[in-house]
């Protein structure tokens, strides 16, 4: 028995060091990763240190004149200091969090594919964003996208506003072959500076608020006034086949882009190989 607590105690113990090691550097990859974001920040905005301290300092600031004003507690001050000084460190978090953000956006701009990389990362409402566009100019570099969510189907563009919005025409056409008679919405977005262009740092909010409604069919005629629109949404169903139909058509229009070629540049062609040498 006495064996057997030991054999016990040791594995418990063992456990217990392994847990303290992955909290340990859990933390110290945390802790890495904020040094490694503030740098980034810093190279593009020289303003970050400045308004990280002030943004710490305010809350500590605050409670100091609070507690000379209402004559705290001794215990009073250590409590709300350590309060104090967890809300200054929060809220420089969230300062460096958004202005990375700022300086990452701002970085981005203007390179080819930056749209289809800020709106893969969502992963709410089922959005599905292949990294593959569906049209792309070689000379230009313009692209569109197409993405599908629960709200419906999603054309991203990239590039010049004519020349997009034309291969928008085109695809809309091809979308509406495939979901004839139904009332699936399809939103276009393009992104860029223009007056009718969405910048980059608003597409995610953009697609997100994206939303249509259609008309009830309540036959009395004070709920159909009440309650004259429903949201439109899709069920899983209806989009996993929607998904199903769009890549049936994508494979009808086109074999697309072979893998390990850029789309975004031009490709040499041997002359050579052309001849057959």
């Amino acid at each position: 028995m006495a064996q057997n607590d030991d054999k016990l105690e040791a594995k418990a113990a063992r456990k217990a060091e392994k847990a303290a090691k992955k909290a340990a550097k859990k933390k110290k990859s945390t802790i890495k990763q904020v040094i490694e974001v503030y740098k980034f920040t810093h190279a593009d905005d020289k303003a970050l240190p400045a308004i990280m301290a002030a943004t710490f300092l305010g809350p500590v600031v605050l409670f100091v004149v609070l507690g000379l004003l209402l004559h705290w507690s001794p215990v009073s001050w250590v409590m709300l200091m350590i309060l104090a000084i967890m809300v200054g460190l929060l809220l420089s978090v969230v300062v460096l969090t958004r202005r990375a953000d700022a300086v990452g956006y701002r970085k981005m701009e203007g390179r080819s594919g930056a749209a289809i990389a800020v709106i893969r990362g969502i992963s709410k409402a089922g959005y599905q964003f292949p990294e593959q566009p569906i049209w792309v100019d070689p000379k230009t570099k313009d692209a569109v996208w197409r993405g599908t969510g629960y709200n419906g189907i999603y054309l991203l563009g990239e590039g010049n506003y004519a020349r997009v919005s034309k291969a928008m025409d085109n695809q809309e056409r091809s979308i509406k072959s495939v979901t004839a008679g139904s009332s699936i919405p399809v939103y276009r977005i393009c992104v860029g500076n223009g007056p009718e262009q969405v910048r980059l740092r608003d597409l995610r909010k953009t697609v997100m608020k994206k939303k249509a409604y259609r008309p009830t069919s309540h036959k009395n005629p004070i709920m159909k006034k009440l309650h004259s629109r429903s949201r439109f949404v899709l069920t899983k169903t209806e989009l996993a086949t929607l998904n199903e139909r769009l890549n049936t058509l994508q494979s009808k229009s086109g074999y697309g882009i072979p893998k390990g070629i850029d789309p975004m540049r031009r490709q040499r062609v041997s002359r050579r190989a052309l001849r057959g040498r």
